[in-house]
């Protein structure tokens, strides 16, 4: 993706011949709200090269083209040059590995220095005209895989394929304490807690909440453990493992202690989605960062 404005062409095979094009954008997952933008705010459609409108009919053979509104740059957001560790890219999305004591965008304690402003910086290096898309975001102090769009459709997409579970994301995280295993499923409802903006807790009245853990070793103080989230809630694998008894290693939000490490132990070392236009499966990993490995090692020799 270029300066250019973003645009999708398809061919119409025969099952969709004598269909309106509206009827036909519908199947090819172009929302309501895409067709509102690309009437009002700049955006053509063209069948066999003319502009036309979703009322038109198409035939066997036709080619249809979008061509979307142009995005602007994301208001208020500072372009900053962050090096990113970029793991794929091609024209419709990007897979980035953040670092710990990134933010994914910016916050009131954090203004810059977020994932958000490097990417910002990054597309405007390389023509990209696009607002940032970030399809799943970590905390703060979470380290691991990021997946961006590139376009606003195709945030759209992928966040049906969220909404579906078909954006999968699994973790590797340290507990404290030994964790009995091998696996095991933690459900339990999830919602704010009453005396904090930022803390969620396990309680009644919360959303249901489900992770499943599997250990994959114990050191003498701590459980090493691949965590996969069934529901996405705000900072659910360490409020669960919080209500287990077994908060993260420098978790102190959620009972954890700093010793050995200054943030929680909290990795996402694997993301799986379809790709919107290839529908190609696609796999990343990401190993355990070094402050994490650090750990798992030295916590071995700990005194009690």
């Amino acid at each position: 993706m270029s300066n250019q404005n973003f645009s999708l062409t398809w061919s119409v095979s025969e099952e969709d011949s004598g269909s309106l094009l509206r009827e036909f954008l519908s199947k090819c997952d172009i929302s309501k709200r895409a067709l509102t933008d690309i009437k009002f705010k700049g955006g053509y459609i063209r069948l066999n090269g003319q502009e036309v409108t979703v009322r038109e009919r198409i035939e066997t053979g036709d080619t249809v083209t979008v061509i979307f509104p142009p995005e602007q740059a994301s208001e208020g957001l500072l372009p900053e040059p962050i090096p990113l560790n970029v793991r794929y890219e091609d024209e419709f999305v990007l897979v980035v590995a953040k670092p710990p004591f990134m933010n994914t965008i910016p916050s009131r304690e954090h203004p810059n220095g977020s994932l958000a402003n490097g990417l910002a910086g990054y597309y405007g290096k390389t023509g990209v005209q696009a607002t940032i898309h970030i399809v799943t975001r970590l905390d703060r102090d979470t380290s691991g895989l990021v997946l961006i769009a590139k376009h606003r459709h195709i945030h759209h997409l992928l966040s049906e394929q969220q909404k579906s579970g078909q954006v999968k994301r699994r973790y590797q995280a340290i507990a404290e304490g030994i964790v009995e295993g091998p696996v095991g499923e933690i459900v339990a409802p999830i919602g704010r807690k009453s005396t904090s903006i930022i803390e969620r807790e396990v309680r009644e009245d919360g959303r249901h909440a489900c992770t499943l853990f599997k250990v994959l070793a114990h050191t003498e103080y701590h459980t090493f453990l691949d965590l996969e989230l069934q529901t996405g809630r705000t900072h659910q694998i360490r409020v669960h493992m919080s209500h287990i008894g077994h908060p993260l290693a420098g978790d102190d939000l959620y009972g954890g202690n700093r010793r050995g490490i200054p943030r929680q132990a909290l990795h996402c070392f694997e993301l799986k989605f379809l790709h919107p236009f290839t529908k190609k499966m696609m796999l990343f990993q990401e190993e355990l960062p070094e402050d994490m490995s650090r750990l798992l090692d030295g916590s071995k020799g700990w005194d009690s």
